[in-house]
């Protein structure tokens, strides 16, 4: 098995069909903590549910701390890139700690290695992401990048749960509905002005509603759900259809400690199974979230959950993509 034993940003010759396939379990690097139990357990249940090889398995020790430095950084994503093997184009990091490189998301701060103007100034415009609203899907021997999804381990109960719904998820099909919601918070809402975007570019293929807060009736048969507030007061009463995308653009929904606004992990607790939120205050640039219009159309195009929120958001330094990688309910039958 050939090893990455170079740089990661390396630019490497493909060819063509490859990048049809998109993003397999042969392609998906699979990174738990060797000194946390749970990630150890979760990472090897998602393995033998994902049919992941086990030479992309990969362990490393990871200090359990919220937010880590560069330096700690550069020593694990050191370790990983010299052991992955070289089909490997993604990651699944499977802990709850730690979810930020200093002012970086992990997974961006994983993906493309920590670098200050991914994240600086926090309320600035910061790197653009090469991947947004692209075609393919081989961002480590194109771009140079590792797009990581955290699967967040604390509760291991629901860790299986969320695994076990993106399985499910797989060519499923959905009936449902993508929606689309209006709130009265002015600076969280901001993505609203996209929404007539989404329904347009999605039309025929997936039913799109637009709500308002506060949301009366909420919905049995979500499939997407894309709002602007600190906290989601009808989360609880939503109902989610496997491989259910669901964020709330707001300030640290990234944060997965106590914040004083809603953790992007509620959405999974409620039965999403991907999720998005940012570690650091961003200010309410759109670049910095996911556009619900790009998420829609690669997903509805049979893209993985990775693929379709990667490639969704512009700017993703700060950002913090949770959830299930491999969900993929729009793939072809068979």
């Amino acid at each position: 098995m050939v090893r990455r034993i170079v740089a990661i940003g390396l630019m490497l010759v493909s060819v063509s069909h490859a990048f049809a396939e998109g993003l397999t379990p042969e392609r998906l690097g699979v990174i738990f903590n060797t000194n946390d139990p749970a990630s150890v357990r979760i990472a090897h249940y998602y393995a033998e549910r994902r049919q992941i090889p086990s030479e992309n398995l990969i362990g490393v020790a990871i200090s359990n701390s919220a937010i880590i430095g560069r330096d700690e950084l550069q020593k694990i994503r050191s370790v990983i890139v010299a052991r992955l093997p070289s089909e490997v184009q993604s990651l699944l990091l499977v802990w709850s700690r730690p979810y930020a490189v200093e002012c970086m998301s992990i997974t961006t701060a994983m993906a493309a290695g920590f670098q200050p103007d991914f994240c600086e100034p926090g309320c600035g415009l910061t790197r653009v992401n090469p991947l947004y609203d692209t075609s393919d899907w081989l961002p480590a021997d194109t771009a140079g990048w590792l797009p990581a999804m955290l699967m967040p381990t604390q509760d291991e109960a629901l860790a299986r749960a969320l695994i076990d719904r993106g399985v499910r998820a797989d060519r499923s099909h959905p009936a449902g509905t993508a929606y689309l919601v209006r709130t009265d918070d002015r600076s969280r809402n901001v993505r609203a002005a996209g929404y007539g975007e989404a329904e347009l570019l999605v039309s025929g293929r997936l039913q799109v509603r637009e709500l308002v807060t506060p949301v009366a009736s909420p919905p049995a048969d979500v499939i997407a759900y894309f709002t602007g507030v600190a906290k989601v007061d009808e989360l609880p009463r939503l109902t989610f259809k496997p491989g259910a995308a669901a964020d709330h653009l707001t300030s640290t929904g990234g944060v997965l400690d106590n914040s004083g606004q809603m953790p992007a992990v509620e959405w999974l607790r409620r039965g999403a199974t991907g999720t998005y939120g940012s570690v650091t205050e961003p200010c309410n640039h759109l670049e910095k979230f996911p556009n619900p219009a790009v998420l829609l159309n690669h997903y509805l195009r049979g893209d993985t959950l990775l693929e379709a929120y990667w490639k969704s958001v512009a700017m993703p330094g700060q950002g913090l993509f949770i959830g299930e990688p491999l969900a993929r309910p729009f793939g072809a039958s068979g």
